[in-house]
């Protein structure tokens, strides 16, 4: 039963081809693999879905967004790509690759930072838009990055 026989002198037998509970693994420091892994944290997509319909919190979301990939549309000469036509100027950014080429064609250049470097490189008075043309559109305005800034912030240096 569970990989060993007990005998009636209380010592344990191990059955054939299964190693004791303490001996080492291959490629571990005597550690078994756990039995369920670690869940991993949602994608910026599912954190976008879940910030607009109210079942997550912004903290919540804004740890998910510091660590998450960002596509950017850029042009030929680096930096963000703004549109000047809203009421605050704001910068178009995408949750994935396919959302970016939903926008911004199947050819178009872009680039790849986290939100952090998101947060840390945009221009100030700049808001952002994540996924444009999605489902769960974002809009973040110049006081919104602010914020996020704080929150950055005060979760960096207490």
């Amino acid at each position: 039963m569970y990989g060993y026989d007990q005998s009636p002198g209380g010592q344990q037998q191990y059955a054939p081809g299964m190693p004791p509970p303490q001996q080492q693994m291959p490629g571990g420091y005597g550690q078994q693999p756990p039995l369920y892994p670690e869940p991993s944290p949602p994608s910026l997509a599912d954190a976008v879905r879940a910030f607009t319909t109210g079942s997550m919190a912004a903290e919540d979301f804004q740890q998910i967004f510091a660590t998450s990939k960002v596509y950017c549309p850029r042009g030929d000469t680096p930096g963000f790509l703004a549109l000047h036509n809203t009421q605050q100027p704001v910068i178009p950014m995408f949750t994935s690759l396919k959302e970016l080429r939903r926008y911004a064609g199947k050819e178009s250049k872009y680039f790849v930072i986290t939100g952090a470097e998101v947060i840390d490189l945009l221009p100030t008075g700049y808001g952002f838009v994540l996924d444009m043309e999605g489902e769960h559109r974002m809009v973040f305005d110049a006081k919104a990055v602010e914020q996020m800034v704080d929150f950055a912030m005060r979760r960096m240096y207490g």
